[in-house]
């Protein structure tokens, strides 16, 4: 046992040292080669940076008012959204909290909404709706008509053999039946709109991407726009039911009251200077008739206010922290980390192959001509 440790070989530092050295000795002597790498890959970075086309994206902030229960919790409610904690869900009856918002969005009803929404260029050359936009308008790279080019071909063929279908023109978007051209549309929203809610501060960031600066500016906006306008009709739809309800029991209430106080003017006009007993009590029975129509009209006048305050206490406020504007830079592509992205992968690929793959290669080679030889 000791003879057998006493004999196996230890590697020093020093001989680590000089297999390092050698190794970079190796990619020294190769520098030209890694050097044609590297440049040829920065020409393919360009060339790829500048087929991409390019992208806008625009950013707003939206911060939701604050309830009284996450007032009264302060820093405990604070803490508990760093854990992941939603306390103003479980103790609010309202079902639709913040992080919901994100998949209100990405629904397919709301996300056919936007369908008919009218964009127009920066250049004001493109006035269309925003369904045809994403469907028609898109730019692409120059190598992703060579790629679809046979899946179109096969299209074409299999579009041959079967009855062409039947487009809903004029008919509208129905939601609960895409066509594939629409449900692609869906799709491209989809990957164009992000929301994310901060689940600390309850802060709503909403972003929107788009070709044209202009169009994902204006698109931002609008569904900023929407998204409140959906959540205040969601809790305000209650409100708004009792107040529609009680709007009703008013007008009726007035009706009546004009009604009996109009036979009670007339009925005193008619009879004035009358002092049989049969007409007094009569005219006792309208006034008592009158005057009941009233209570009932002024008790609804009050219902049909506090209806009206119930409705504006339901409906939410937000402060936009960062409003909508025109991008002036474009968001993608980074030719920057392209280019880094490019360069790197060849430098890593040229020092492998002067390193490992050249000698492999050339064993490889050897191998095969040492065979060839022994087969003749």
């Amino acid at each position: 046992m000791d003879e057998n440790t006493k004999q196996s070989p230890v590697s020093s530092p020093e001989e680590q040292e000089i297999d390092l050295l050698e190794l970079a000795g190796k990619v020294w002597a190769e520098r030209r080669l890694v050097l044609k790498w590297c440049g040829v890959a920065v020409v393919v970075a360009l060339i790829v940076g500048f087929s991409i086309p390019k992208e806008y994206t625009t950013t707003v902030m939206l911060a939701p008012e604050v309830e009284g229960s996450s007032r009264s919790l302060g820093g405990l409610s604070a803490l508990a959204g760093m854990a992941g904690i939603n306390m103003n869900a479980s103790e609010s009856s309202d079902a639709l909290y913040p992080e919901l918002y994100p998949d209100i969005v990405s629904s397919v009803g709301f996300t056919t909404e936007l369908f008919p929404v009218s964009v127009e260029d920066e250049e004001g050359e493109l006035k269309t709706t925003l369904y045809n936009y994403l469907k028609e308008e898109q730019r692409s790279p120059w190598w992703s008509a060579i790629l679809s080019f046979p899946f179109k071909c096969i299209g074409w063929i299999t579009s041959l053999f079967r009855d062409e279908e039947e487009e809903n023109v004029g008919q509208g978007i129905d939601p609960f039946r895409l066509t594939k051209d629409e449900t692609g549309v869906v799709k491209m929203l989809n990957e164009r709109i992000s929301v994310s809610v901060d689940k600390k501060t309850s802060v709503i960031t909403l972003s929107v991407t788009m070709q044209d600066p202009l169009i994902s500016a204006t698109m931002t906006d609008t569904v900023m726009q929407k998204l409140q306008n959906y959540i205040t009709e969601y809790r305000t739809n209650k409100a708004r039911h009792d107040l529609d309800f009680t709007q009703k029991l008013y007008d009726e209430a007035q009706k009546k009251y004009y009604v009996a106080q109009q036979a009670y003017a007339d009925y005193v006009d008619m009879n004035q200077n009358i002092s049989l007993r049969s007409v007094q009590t009569r005219q006792e029975r309208l006034q008592n008739e009158m005057n009941l129509a009233y209570n009932l009209y002024n008790q609804t006048a009050q219902q049909l206010q506090l209806a009206k305050a119930k409705v504006q206490e339901n409906t939410p406020v937000y402060t936009i922290v960062q409003a909508a504007t025109v991008p002036l830079k474009a968001s993608k592509p980074s030719k920057l980390m392209l280019l880094v992205g490019f360069v790197f992968l060849a430098g890593v690929m040229s020092v492998g192959w002067v390193l490992f793959g050249k000698g492999l290669w050339s064993s490889l080679k050897q191998s095969i001509h040492s065979e060839e030889k022994s087969r003749t």
